[in-house]
């Protein structure tokens, strides 16, 4: 069975982290002003030490230079593929043209992949790109799998394709977006989106032969999300996405938390893997059990099973888990007492589970004592002041840096 990258997002080195160790083969980031997530806190610095963290444990990186340019931002650009010469990631995600040639021109031993925004969604659209000199296309989320098959059996063999398996969809064809330019003038094609999409809207009705009278439409008192999407999510597919040879499997959020990388990573490198090891037993929904605790929206396939698919959109703007929260990250394991990194109000009786890197199963526990960080004072619940605000707590197995704690919510808080 061919081998299958899993691709993971990664918006600083703390998170490219992470993302190997639940399991990612590669990662993507890039610098805040040339990708599009301005947001992301990727310097220059963080981008060569997470190249070469990743390099020397055998992982790869994949840098975004995604954005649609002005003239003006040429002059960096040029900077940054000099540098990227120099530092040698394993590809870099780029899609406008102009961005392309001067990529090749500066940066001539880095292999190109060409975004998402770029709207691949043919073989004509494939063949160009390699004609072009390109390594690998990432191929448009609209693409159903019949056209995704078809392309896979009549490219140029040693063309890589790309797709994305989970995450936010854009209110737009392959991201390329101008509703939030329009709406506050901060251009999504620049990486400085508003999300507009995601805002609660209130809808009116006019009765043409009565013009002004507006009558509210509403489906809830804060209005509708009419252009916010569910998350993709392609979990059950994954053994027809395997079948049909895909070379990468991308997971979108760069912007998301280590919590809910680790959650949705470990999920994904799991099922590939149990596939790979029993393709007759698959048994998806052990892992959309597990994506469940982590989603923020409801989940859908787009269209990959079916153009027709109407189940895409989240018209109630659900952005929150009811049941699970971020709980924390062990800093240092201790038999007695180890030092957890705390991400929310954490207290004695609190159930936790601990996400095992490349197990899909985690271990269930409850707190039973907690003590000061700074003063070994035993006390009874911490709430985050300050980041990185630490606590010490017994955990019930050995832990390794940089795990994963979940907590279950009491909805009493």
């Amino acid at each position: 069975m061919k081998e299958i990258e899993l691709l993971a997002p990664a918006g600083s080195f703390e998170k490219a982290k992470i993302a190997y160790l639940y399991g990612a083969d590669a990662i993507y980031c890039g610098t805040s002003s040339l990708s599009l997530r301005a947001r992301a806190d990727m310097k220059d610095g963080d981008l060569e030490e997470t190249i070469k963290y990743a390099h020397s444990i055998g992982k790869k990186v994949y840098v975004t230079l995604n954005i649609f340019a002005w003239d003006e931002k040429y002059e960096e650009i040029i900077e940054m593929a000099k540098k990227l010469e120099i530092l040698k990631p394993d590809g870099i995600i780029a899609a406008d043209v102009g961005v392309i040639e001067t990529l090749k021109q500066y940066a001539p031993s880095v292999p190109i992949n060409v975004s998402t925004q770029a709207n691949i969604i043919s073989l004509q659209d494939c063949n160009f790109w390699y004609k072009y000199g390109v390594k690998r296309v990432i191929m448009a989320r609209e693409m159903n799998k019949e056209q995704l098959k078809y392309i896979m059996e009549n490219k140029p063999k040693d063309l890589e394709v790309e797709i994305f398996v989970h995450g936010a969809i854009c209110f737009a064809f392959s991201g390329r977006c101008f509703l939030s330019d329009f709406m506050t003038c901060r251009s999504a094609n620049s990486g400085d989106c508003a999300q507009s999409c995601r805002w609660s809207y209130n809808l009116y009705a006019e009765e043409k032969n009565n013009p002004g009278e507006l009558m509210p439409i509403e489906t809830s008192e804060y209005g509708t999300s009419i252009f916010s999407s569910k998350d993709l999510c392609l979990i059950k597919e994954i053994p027809e996405i395997i079948e049909m040879g895909i070379d990468s499997l991308k997971i979108e959020g760069r912007l998301k938390t280590e919590y809910y990388l680790a959650s949705v990573i470990n999920a994904y490198r799991n099922a590939i893997d149990d596939y790979k090891k029993d393709p007759e037993n698959y048994d998806y929904t052990k892992y959309v059990k597990e994506l469940d605790k982590v989603k923020t929206r409801g989940l859908t396939t787009f269209y990959f099973n079916d153009r027709n698919n109407k189940d895409i959109q989240e018209y109630g703007g659900r952005q929150y888990n009811e049941n699970y929260e971020f709980g924390g990250k062990v800093v240092e394991y201790n038999e007695e007492k180890s030092i957890i990194e705390i991400k929310n109000k954490l207290k004695v009786g609190d159930t936790l589970e601990i996400l095992i890197p490349n197990k899909i199963e985690t271990f269930v526990f409850k707190i039973e004592r907690l003590w000061d960080y700074e003063t070994n004072e035993e006390i009874q619940d911490v709430s985050p002041g300050v980041k990185g605000q630490k606590v010490k707590m017994k955990l019930p197995i050995k832990c390794e840096k940089d795990w994963i704690l979940r907590r279950k919510k009491d909805n009493k808080n």
